[in-house]
């Protein structure tokens, strides 16, 4: 089920970076607001990790996404350590580096079109996998919290 999630979310992913870049009201760089002041979708691209760190630095950001993402799926059970949530947020956070992944190796950027304004501030664009990765991130870091290694309530190990 894990797999197939994050299969599914990879699919979402690519799929809403396909329709911004095909879009004929949406050029590259363009905007449409949809809610004025606060939520506009944009055509933009981060050769960057978050909030553009690391900027034009794509082969190593591809190569790093590429371990993490091995690593992950190499180590899933160890991670998620028979926690149903952990299988949820490992499922987003592979779906989400996958596809970052394939956006920095196809176009050597990242494809973002979600746009939102506070006020004065404006928040840097993101997309689905972003989403994906921040939600799965957080579910785990709570599970970790409410969930500690010595838990009597943990499934035993298995080997």
């Amino acid at each position: 089920m894990p797999a197939l999630i994050a299969l599914l979310l990879l699919v979402l992913d690519q799929w809403t970076k396909h329709l911004i870049m095909t879009a004929e009201n949406l050029s590259f760089g363009g905007q449409i607001e949809v809610i004025p002041g606060f939520f506009s979708i944009v055509h933009v691209r981060n050769p960057g990790a978050a909030w553009g760190i690391l900027a034009n630095r794509t082969g190593f950001l591809a190569l790093l996404s590429a371990v993490v993402l091995i690593t992950l799926v190499i180590g899933f059970q160890r991670f998620v350590g028979g926690w149903t949530e952990r299988a949820w947020a490992m499922s987003l956070i592979m779906g989400g580096i996958a596809g970052n992944l394939i956006d920095r190796v196809a176009y050597g950027a990242v494809v973002d079109f979600l746009n939102f304004t506070f006020g004065s501030y404006q928040f840097p664009a993101f997309n689905v996998a972003d989403s994906a990765i921040c939600v799965g991130v957080t579910i785990y870091v709570v599970s970790t919290f409410l969930r500690p290694e010595g838990d009597a309530n943990r499934p035993a190990a298995t080997t």
